[in-house]
């Protein structure tokens, strides 16, 4: 199957978000991400619910809520009752990280475990047979812009390795630094989901930038 484009909406104008929010529902993309922060597990805030109720209000494809929070078990009904479709938390967040699952498939959401850049994907072994999920950020998460770290190509060649055993149908996002400049080799490692923030929105035209994210390298994938 083709890969899936996330465009975040961290990186569209919160001026005109219905706007954003419609182009992207007419593009090629797959999903909306979400990203939840709280200023205490990551340096920087965003938004919450009230925000993503209004997203979910506009939105005709799915949300790919990324939690970016410190205890995020006690937000799970709530933000699956707020329109989530993918509800990804921090293996550094929880300590249960295999209840936290749980709840997630418990309320209807897809289960997605996300690993910061330090943390190795061997940490994932007991647990990946479980997951829908797995969300490789490639930058250091809290804000958007930032620099692609190298090594991610190195960590999704071992996860995919790994789900080749475990669970072949996983989905292996990338988050950070994502565009048309290394989305090939992202894909090659084995990567099948992008997030995408200023590789779209800042690009002379986004819903165009989207087409090409979403054809390039088409047909590479065997899932």
């Amino acid at each position: 199957m083709k890969h899936l484009i996330a465009p975040s909406l961290l990186a569209a104008d919160f001026a005109n978000l219905q706007r954003d929010i419609e182009m992207v529902n007419s593009s090629e993309a797959d999903w909306f991400h979400v990203d939840v922060m709280d200023g205490v597990f990551v340096p920087n805030i965003s938004f919450g619910f009230p925000v993503m109720e209004a997203v979910k209000k506009h939105a005709t494809k799915p949300l790919d809520v990324h939690l970016m929070i410190v205890n995020p078990d006690q937000y799970i009904e709530r933000f699956a009752a707020a329109g989530a479709t993918v509800i990804t938390v921090h293996y550094e967040a929880c300590t249960h990280l295999h209840r936290t699952v749980q709840a997630i498939h418990a309320a209807g959401c897809k289960a997605g475990v996300a690993l910061n850049p330090h943390t190795p994907v061997a940490l994932l072994k007991d647990i990946l047979a479980d997951l829908d999920l797995v969300l490789v950020m490639s930058v250091n998460p809290g804000f958007g812009g930032q620099q692609f770290i190298p090594n991610t190509l190195n960590k999704l060649r071992e996860l995919k390795a790994m789900a080749a055993a475990l669970n072949p149908d996983l989905i292996i996002e990338v988050d950070g630094g994502v565009g048309i400049h290394n989305l090939g080799d992202l894909i090659q490692a084995g990567a099948s989901a992008f997030v995408a923030g200023n590789a779209i929105f800042a690009a002379a035209s986004p819903k165009e930038m989207i087409s090409e994210l979403k054809n390039l390298n088409a047909g590479i994938l065997k899932v």
